[in-house]
C-alpha cells in the first residue's frame, strides 16, 4: 500500500472510528429519547382528550338530567302537553320553558342544540337553534347507553347553521301520560373539534373513538380504519399500545367501556427521527469531506519533500561527483534537515570520487615512471648505440640493423608518461617493430599498410598498433601469411588489421581481452589486447569500438574505431575539402 493510501486510511480511521462509536451510541440514547418523548407526547394528549369527552358527556348528562326530570322544565313541558290545560296556561307554560332552556344553555357554554323530541310524531320543539330539515336521531353513532340515556359519538351537528362536530345525548323524559318524548342535547360549538385537535406532540395524531365492543363509532382516518370497523380484530398487539397498517396506536379506555385511540403513521412517527439522521449524516459527510482534506494537505507536505527528495537522489545517481547545487528547501524543519544531511553526504562522496580518481592516477603514473626507471632510457639507449658501432666497424650488417630498430622502437615506447603521439608516428614504430620479429623469427611474412594522408597527424594513444599486430603474429601466422593494416577517415577513425593466420575462438578472444596474466607470460612486451581494450575505455570511454571477428582457420579481423575529437576533426575535414 502506497504512503499516500496509508495517510488517507489512517485518517479515515481516526475520524471516523470514534465518530461512527459515538453516533451508534447517541442513535440508541436519541432513539430512546425521541420515542419516549412522541410516546409520552401522544399518550399526555390522548389521557387529556379522553378527561375532555368524558366531562363533555358528563356535562350533557347533567344537563338532560335537569331538563328531563321533575325540576321546573319538566313541570312546564308537562303543563304543555296536558289535554286538560287551556290555552293560556299552554301559552305560559311555553314561554316559561323556553325561558328556561335559554337559562340552561346561556349559563352552559359548552352545550349547543338544545330541543325536545317526540318520537311518535317525529317532531321537536323548543329546540334553542333552527334544526336540519329532518332529525333522526336513530341515524347517530350509539357511543354507549347508560340508564336511560344514549350517547352518541362525535358527527355532524344538527343546527342547521353549524356543520361542526359535536357530542350529543338523548334522555328520556318522564311525562305521565307519554314516554315517547326525549330531551336532545349537543356540546357546544367546535367544542368537540377543540378537544380531538389538541395535540401536545410535535407529530400529526389522528384519533378513532371506540364502543364497548371494540367498534370505531369514528375515525379521523376513514381510508383505513373506517366506521363501523371493529378495531380489536385489526391488531394482533394486545394492551394500550400496538402497530397496524403502517400506524402507531395507542390506546386508552374510559370507565363508561368505550375507548379512544391515538393514531399515528409511522412515516409521521419517525419523522423527528429521521430529521436527526439527516442532519447526522450531513455532519458525517462534512467530516470526510474535511478528514480528506487533512488527508490531502499532508500527503502534499510529505510528497513535495519526497519529490525532492528523489530528484536530489537522480542527480546524484547521473553524476556523482556534482555536489556543487543549491540546496533545496521545504520549509519543513525535519525534511530540511534530512536534506542538508544528504547534501553533506553527496559532498563526501563527490570527494571520495576525486580521491580515488587521483589515487588511481598517481598509482598508474608511479607504474609507468616504474617500468621507466627499471629500463633506464639513457643508459640503455647508450649501450644500443655503442653496439651500433661496434657492428658497423665489424662489418655486421644484420647486428646494425637489429640494434637500430631496437632502439628506435624502445625509444617510441619508452617515451615520456603524456607525451601525444599521432597515427604517423605510430605506424613507423609498427614498422620498427615488424623488422625486429622478422630477424628474431626468421621468416618471411608479408605486412601491407595503407593510410590516408589526412589521418596520419591525427592523435591517437601511443602503443596502440604493436599490440594488435602482435595478436597476429603469435596467432598462427605461417611464411605465407599477411597483415593487411588500413587506416581511414569518416566522421570517425577507423584501423583495420587483417590477417590469414590459425585464427580464434570466441573463448579465447574474451581470455585476451580480459585476462591480464595470462596475456603478459605470452607477449614479449608484456603488453597485449588487454592493454589496449583499457586504454580505449580510459582515453574514450564508452565513444570507442574494438571489434574482433576471429574464426579458426581462416584468420582474424580486427576493427580499432575511434573517435575524432574537436581541433582533430576540424583539420580533418579541412584536408578532405
Amino acid at each position: 500500500m502506497t504512503l499516500k493510501k496509508r495517510i488517507f486510511l489512517l485518517f479515515f480511521l481516526s475520524a471516523f472510528v470514534p465518530f461512527i462509536s459515538i453516533f451508534a451510541i447517541s442513535y440508541y440514547t436519541i432513539d430512546s429519547i425521541f420515542a419516549n418523548k412522541i410516546d409520552d407526547g401522544i399518550r399526555s394528549n390522548l389521557q387529556q382528550v379522553t378527561s375532555s369527552l368524558e366531562n363533555s358527556i358528563t356535562n350533557l348528562n347533567h344537563v338532560t338530567q335537569q331538563l328531563s326530570y321533575s325540576g321546573t322544565a319538566g313541570k312546564r313541558l308537562q303543563q304543555f302537553l296536558d289535554p286538560a290545560s287551556g290555552i293560556f296556561e299552554k301559552i305560559e307554560a311555553r314561554d316559561e320553558l323556553k325561558s328556561e332552556l335559554s337559562v340552561v344553555t346561556f349559563t352552559n357554554p359548552n352545550i349547543g342544540l338544545t330541543l325536545y323530541y317526540f318520537q311518535k310524531e317525529g317532531t321537536t320543539q323548543f329546540g334553542n337553534f333552527p334544526i336540519k330539515d329532518r332529525f333522526s336521531p336513530e341515524a347517530l353513532p350509539i357511543l354507549f347507553q347508560s340508564y336511560g340515556i344514549s350517547y352518541y359519538s362525535p358527527h355532524v351537528s344538527m343546527n342547521r347553521f353549524n356543520d361542526e362536530l359535536v357530542l350529543s345525548a338523548m334522555r328520556k323524559v318522564k311525562l305521565s301520560g307519554r314516554d315517547d318524548v326525549y330531551i336532545y342535547v349537543e356540546s357546544g360549538f367546535r367544542l368537540t373539534e377543540d378537544i380531538l385537535g389538541s395535540n401536545q406532540s410535535s407529530s400529526t395524531v389522528s384519533h378513532l373513538i371506540l364502543d364497548a365492543e371494540g367498534n370505531t363509532v369514528y375515525s379521523e382516518i376513514p381510508d383505513t380504519i373506517r366506521v363501523g370497523e371493529n378495531f380489536n380484530s385489526l391488531t394482533s398487539a394486545s394492551g394500550k399500545d400496538g402497530t397496524s397498517r403502517g400506524y402507531h396506536w395507542f390506546k386508552t379506555d374510559s370507565p363508561q367501556k368505550w375507548s379512544v385511540v391515538s393514531v399515528i403513521s409511522q412515516d409521521q412517527y419517525q419523522q423527528e427521527k429521521n430529521q436527526w439522521l439527516v442532519r447526522i449524516m450531513l455532519v458525517a459527510l462534512f467530516f470526510l469531506g474535511f478528514t480528506v482534506f487533512l488527508a490531502w494537505l499532508l500527503w502534499k507536505m510529505v510528497y513535495k519533500p519526497l519529490g525532492l527528495f528523489h530528484s536530489e537522489i537522480n542527480g546524484m545517481s547521473k553524476n556523482p561527483q556534482t555536489a556543487d547545487r543549491q540546496q533545496a528547501r521545504t520549509a519543513i524543519p525535519e525534511f530540511d534537515f534530512l536534506l542538508s544531511e544528504f547534501s553533506n553526504m553527496q559532498h563526501q562522496i563527490s570527494d571520495l570520487f576525486t580521491e580515488v580518481q587521483q589515487k588511481e592516477k598517481i598509482r598508474a603514473d608511479l607504474e609507468v615512471e616504474k617500468l621507466l626507471y627499471q629500463i633506464n632510457p639513457h643508459f640503455l639507449m647508450n649501450t644500443l648505440d655503442t653496439v651500433h658501432w661496434l657492428a658497423v666497424m665489424n662489418g655486421q650488417g644484420e647486428i646494425d640493423k637489429l640494434v637500430q630498430a631496437l632502439n628506435k622502437l624502445l625509444y617510441y615506447n619508452l617515451g615520456k608518461l603524456g607525451q601525444i603521439s599521432t597515427m604517423q608516428e605510430e605506424l613507423n614504430a609498427l614498422g620498427q617493430y615488424l623488422i625486429l620479429q622478422q630477424i628474431r623469427y626468421d621468416f618471411e611474412f608479408d605486412v601491407r599498410i595503407t593510410a590516408d594522408e589526412q589521418v596520419l597527424q591525427i592523435p591517437v594513444p601511443r602503443f596502440i598498433l604493436q599490440p594488435l599486430v602482435e595478436n597476429s603474429l603469435y596467432h598462427g601466422l605461417s611464411d605465407e601469411g599477411f597483415i593487411q593494416i588500413e587506416v581511414t577517415c569518416t566522421s570517425t577513425l577507423n584501423i583495420m588489421i587483417q590477417d590469414n593466420g590459425a585464427g580464434m575462438s570466441e573463448e579465447t578472444i574474451q581470455k585476451l581481452l580480459n585476462n591480464r596474466v595470462a596475456e603478459q607470460d605470452k607477449v614479449g612486451m608484456g603488453i597485449g589486447l588487454n592493454y589496449v581494450h583499457r586504454m580505449l575505455k580510459a582515453q574514450y570511454g564508452n565513444q570507442a569500438q574494438l571489434r574482433i571477428e576471429s574464426e579458426p582457420g581462416k584468420g582474424t579481423n580486427i576493427l580499432l574505431i575511434l573517435p575524432i575529437k574537436g581541433e582533430d576533426a576540424h583539420h580533418d575535414k579541412s584536408v578532405n575539402s
